[in-house]
Order: structure tokens, then C-alpha cells, then sequence
């Protein structure tokens, strides 16, 4: 597509990659009740990937979205939550999943959030990581991609509310950016 560079991920290796992630977490929540918590909006076309191929029986799915934009945005009291669950967690394993953990600010102060709720855990499921862009010492516990610190779309991921759409993850072409 004219937007981007290059493809960084195809469409096979996300596929592959999306059904090796559902698989370990199928097996490390056997048994247990599950919630799964997709961080909108970037994260919608992975969440509905991953969760066609997870085949647990005590799952349910919910989103939450967060801001972390404006005048302050490396600071955490910058970021809010502007959609929040529809289910208690109490009690819960909970897995939020990102389409990409960049600088960590969210995750930590989602993982803050949620653990605040009583669940009777709560891990990390990442698409994408970028440690190069990385202020807060955080890890996923399900990494799909580690990639370098580029502008990327596609795959539910966007630039101006666009490229969403594209089956694959692609990088920016520079000359786009504004």
C-alpha cells in the first residue's frame, strides 16, 4: 500500500504468531476464569483474532479504553480512563490485551488500575513491543513482536484514524507524519 515504507509483519506471520500466543494462554488458564480485556481502540483487530483461537471454557472478553493525551503526556497522572469495564474482575485472572507496548506508561497504569479490583491476577499480552521507547520498566508476559522504534499501522493500529484496516503492520512512510 502507498502508505507504508515496507510491510514489517505479513498477514502469515501474524496469523502464526496469534495462534502461538492463544496457545500458551490456553494452557497457562486452564481451568481458570478468565477475562480478557482488549485496550481500544488499537487493540480490536488482534483481541478478535487471539480470541477465536483460544479455546478455554470460563472466558469472557471486555474493553476499556484509556487517553493519555494532552499537555502532559509523560506524565502518568496524564493518563485516564475513558471507557471503563462492564464486568467485576473481583476475583477474576484478568489478561489486558495491547496491540503494542511502547513507552509502558499505559500498561503500568492499567496494570495499577486493575490490580486495585481485587482480581486473582492480572497479566499482559502485547502484540507488539517496542523497548526502545521504553520510560517505565515493564515487560508483557505475551509478547508477539519485539520490533525497532518505528511508526507502524495496520492490524487495527492507526495514524490519524487511519490504515486500521490493513492486514498487515507496516511502517509509516515518513513524508505522512505530520
Amino acid at each position: 500500500m502507498d502508505c507504508c515504507e515496507r510491510i514489517l509483519i505479513d498477514e502469515g506471520s501474524l496469523a502464526k504468531r496469534v495462534s502461538e500466543m492463544a496457545g500458551r494462554i490456553n494452557a497457562d488458564y486452564e481451568g481458570k476464569r478468565l477475562t480478557v480485556v482488549g485496550i481500544l481502540k488499537g487493540s480490536f483487530v488482534f483481541i478478535a483474532d487471539l480470541m477465536r483461537r483460544i479455546t478455554l471454557e470460563n472466558v469472557e472478553v471486555d474493553f476499556m479504553k484509556v487517553s493519555s493525551y494532552g499537555p502532559f503526556t509523560d506524565a502518568m497522572d496524564a493518563i485516564s480512563v475513558t471507557q471503563d469495564l462492564d464486568a467485576d474482575v473481583r476475583d477474576k485472572h484478568v489478561l489486558i490485551v495491547e496491540d503494542i507496548l511502547d513507552t509502558g506508561r499505559t500498561i503500568a497504569f492499567l496494570l495499577g488500575t486493575l490490580k486495585a479490583r481485587g482480581p486473582a491476577s492480572v497479566k499482559v499480552c502485547a502484540l507488539m513491543d517496542k523497548p526502545g521507547r521504553r520510560l517505565v520498566e515493564i515487560e508483557a508476559d505475551y509478547t508477539g513482536f519485539r520490533i525497532p522504534d518505528e511508526f507502524v499501522v495496520g492490524y487495527g493500529l492507526d495514524y490519524a484514524q487511519k490504515y486500521r484496516h490493513l492486514p498487515y503492520i507496516g511502517v509509516l512512510r515518513k513524508d505522512l507524519v505530520k
